[in-house]
């Protein structure tokens, strides 16, 4: 059997981010370094008590590691919700093809995926999420940031495009007993199937914002949001996939009272990303033996559908 998507190539276990953090960086030499998290795409460890490092895993996240470098600095005073901004930037130590790792100030905060919030409690963050969309996606955002960026590398926005690899992978979460599948999921994919690609002026997108993004404080409000490796433009539907992945009910309709309005074919072709990342969520959760990220995955899949 072949590896998993999310299998790395460049493991960096805590050792190997301690040496390579003192050699680039020698004030921070002799602090700890811990684990503190890891995704598809990078390895995250924190040195001291308010920095974190992270490390690409994968080659094919390089571009997107880039892009992030140049535009998180120029983004963060442009948003209401913090995001990391890179302040400590090197090149590991290899030596035939060095990889970039960066530093950032701890976010304080916890994925939504961990939080076990109930549906009920989850307006506040909602609200937060839709201003922080808003400010965003403006187009005198994009137009303040100033980055080169690709256009929907990966057609997200697009659900035709991607649509035989997300029923692919849920036949595959049903086959593994982890879902029992839904057939609502099913009507709503074959419906977003018909969409052609967005036509509108694409926007400054987050471009991967699931449960695992966004950070809430200790009282459940939004507190940041992390991870922009696949930063880029594209159609807004992108980012509003977490709205109906994470939201439903009153919630739901706080983020898109904040956000502004979102229009049906928007809408349908966020919940069709929507499923797409809980789909591969849940199977790396599962993999990777991740309850809480499971349960949320999982819940991700019912929302999706749900039309209020």
């Amino acid at each position: 059997m072949s590896e998993p998507r999310w299998a790395g190539e460049r493991p960096c276990p805590a050792d190997r981010a301690a040496s390579l953090v003192a050699a680039a960086f020698p004030e921070l030499a002799g602090l700890p370094v811990v684990p503190f998290a890891e995704g598809w795409d990078n390895t995250v460890h924190l040195v001291g008590d308010s920095w974190v490092f992270r490390f690409p895993r994968r080659a094919v996240a390089l571009p997107g590691f880039r892009r992030e470098l140049a535009v998180l600095p120029r983004l963060s005073p442009l948003v209401p919700l913090r995001v990391p901004v890179p302040e400590l930037v090197a090149d590991d130590d290899d030596d035939d093809d060095p990889w970039p790792f960066a530093g950032a100030r701890l976010l304080p905060g916890r994925e939504l995926a961990d939080a076990a919030l109930p549906d009920s409690a989850r307006t506040a963050a909602a609200a937060a999420l839709g201003r922080f969309l808003r400010a965003l996606h403006d187009q005198r955002t994009r137009a303040a940031v100033a980055v080169d960026l690709p256009v929907d590398p990966l057609h997200r926005g697009w659900p035709r495009a991607r649509v035989d690899d997300t029923r692919e992978q849920l036949a595959q979460l049903v086959a593994d007993g982890i879902w029992a599948g839904d057939p609502a999921v099913v009507t709503l994919l074959a419906e977003a199937e018909t969409l052609d690609p967005p036509l509108g002026e694409p926007v400054l997108v987050h471009g991967d914002l699931h449960i695992r993004h966004l950070l809430l404080d200790v009282e459940g409000r939004a507190a940041g949001v992390i991870d922009w490796g696949d930063v880029c433009l594209a159609d807004p539907a992108l980012d509003l996939a977490l709205g109906y992945t994470a939201f439903t009910g009153p919630a739901r309709a706080a983020l898109l009272e904040a956000y502004g309005g979102v229009d049906a074919e928007r809408a349908l072709r966020a919940r069709a990303l929507g499923i797409r990342l809980s789909a591969f969520l849940a199977a790396y959760a599962a993999d990777l033996g991740r309850p809480a990220l499971l349960a949320e995955a999982l819940n991700g899949l019912r929302r999706a559908t749900d039309p209020s």
